[in-house]
């Protein structure tokens, strides 16, 4: 994904980014390199409980709706 999207009010802020960052596990060695970053998959997962709305209707400047299911 390029470019900077548009902030939700479900977004982490950099505190609370902070916080469950390392909490996060990290992309697995030795595989290509994330798409997308941890902290944007996160603040889909937010949204969409948030928004209780199917995973096909995340917006499009979120990751595709499949990569943030599987996590």
């Amino acid at each position: 994904m390029s470019g900077v999207r548009r902030a939700y009010s479900t977004d982490l802020s950099d505190v609370e980014w902070a916080v469950l960052a390392p909490l996060v596990p990290p992309p697995k060695p030795g595989v290509r390199p994330p798409k997308h970053s941890r902290r944007e998959i996160i603040d889909a997962l937010a949204y969409w409980v948030r928004a209780g709305c199917a995973w096909r209707l995340l917006p499009h400047d979120f990751p595709p709706y499949q990569t943030v299911y599987h996590y």
